[in-house]
């Protein structure tokens, strides 16, 4: 039994959603004649409140488009400094768009409205980039799992409004933090201009993200995507495995939510562990004792059929997710409990 708790990426389709699959009605998303990709658009359009959204082939891509729809060549955006963004998107940023990133040290991953007042370059100071547009990530990727308080995403809108700023969010995982605050998607389709939501991690799909937005920024969209290379044919496939996803694996991210915690509080009992970072969702932080070597605690529970990740900077991390069964959690809390 290999326990894989390296992401929750690594998910593979349940029967139920292998079976939404195999029936899917499908068409030519090129020329906007998949019913399911269709169906699956106006599905989270409706969720989210918002008049458009499109399909991508993974989150990456989604958040550069929309980057490159809110943007110009030589402008910049605001974001943390452990944003999805600009840490793990390969350099598109300047790459796909030309504008650079000013990073904010924010707490574990969030930044605040005043925060992102004091970043905005003068307008009329033309020795400075063009401040264009603010990126937000929740739950936050680099920073465990961590949620915003929704009112200071309200805060951050007015500050964008005041200084004429696009708003987006990359929520690879917002349907963790709905889950963790008791959220709805409708009050974020209100304050974000651009939201990237991802199928693929907590609601476990073979791939794919969409990207949700209002008509007037919306427009630039499908020929963005066209241009990264994201135009693709029957992709009702993976919009089906979305559909059910959203229908029936949803609501359970709670359970997540539940063993990650406990994973935590059982690490933060040894004498091995020197901190645990707050686990809000379906992330683990943590960080080893010092003089205890990072790469041979990872072979050791590898050793053991358990696979985790390392962050760098002596940072690991667990991620729980649709495939980690009760047996294997009861088994990782033993391990961890016995680790010597």
């Amino acid at each position: 039994m290999i326990i894989d708790l390296r992401s929750d990426t690594v998910t593979r389709p349940t029967p139920g959603m292998m079976q939404a699959i195999v029936n899917a009605e499908v068409g030519d998303d090129v020329y906007k004649e998949d019913p399911t990709a269709n169906r699956l658009e106006k599905k989270l359009a409706e969720m989210f409140g918002m008049d458009a959204a499109l399909f991508f082939p993974s989150g990456s891509m989604a958040n550069q488009a929309a980057i490159k729809m809110h943007t110009q060549p030589g402008e910049q955006l605001i974001a943390d400094k452990w944003a999805h963004v600009y840490n793990y998107e390969g350099g598109g940023v300047s790459f796909n768009s030309g504008v650079s990133c000013k990073l904010i040290d924010g707490n574990r991953g969030m930044i605040t409205a005043a925060q992102v007042a004091e970043s905005i370059n003068p307008p009329d100071f033309y020795h400075s980039p063009l401040t264009s547009l603010v990126c937000l990530e929740n739950t936050t990727n680099k920073g465990g799992g961590a949620c915003y308080d929704f009112s200071e995403i309200e805060k951050i809108r007015q500050v964008c409004d005041n200084h004429s700023l696009g708003l987006h969010l990359d929520g690879a995982r917002i349907w963790n933090a709905l889950i963790a605050k008791k959220e709805t998607p409708k009050n974020y389709g209100k304050v974000f201009d651009t939201i990237s939501v991802c199928l693929s991690k907590g609601l476990g799909t073979p791939m794919g993200s969409v990207l949700l937005g209002n008509n007037e920024i919306m427009k630039k969209a499908m020929r963005v995507r066209k241009v990264l290379g994201g135009g693709m044919r029957q992709i009702g496939f993976m919009a089906a495995a979305g559909i059910y996803a959203l229908d029936n694996q949803f609501e359970r991210l709670a359970e997540d939510h539940k063993k990650a915690s406990e994973i935590a509080h059982t690490l933060s009992q040894h004498s091995y562990i020197r901190k645990v970072e707050p686990t809000e969702t379906n992330i683990v932080i943590f960080y080893l004792s010092e003089g205890i070597s990072e790469e041979k605690f990872i072979n050791d529970l590898l050793q053991k059929n358990i696979k985790i990740s390392g962050m760098g900077q002596g940072k690991l991390r667990i991620v729980t997710h649709l495939d980690y069964s009760d047996e294997m959690h009861k088994k990782f809390l033993e391990i961890i409990n016995n680790y010597k």
